[in-house]
């Protein structure tokens, strides 16, 4: 993992926490879960270019995908 990856980790699940009106450890805690945190991982590269709103979007798709009922 890159130097910036954890900033933008960092920034992602803060966005994704005032979105859904969460803590961001009940994010965190959610994202994990559901796969979302290792998918910014993996596709970091793609994902860091997009707005922060495309990201959540993103986010909210693999985390349904993984049995997540957030929309």
């Amino acid at each position: 993992m890159s130097k910036y990856e954890i900033p933008f980790l960092t920034s992602a699940i803060q966005a994704f926490a005032r979105r859904f009106a969460m803590t961001r450890q009940a994010a965190f805690r959610y994202l994990q879960a559901h796969k979302a945190l290792a998918f910014l991982v993996e596709f970091y590269d793609v994902e860091h270019l997009q707005s922060m709103d495309e990201t959540i979007d993103d986010m909210i798709l693999v985390c349904r995908q993984n049995g997540g009922t957030l929309a």
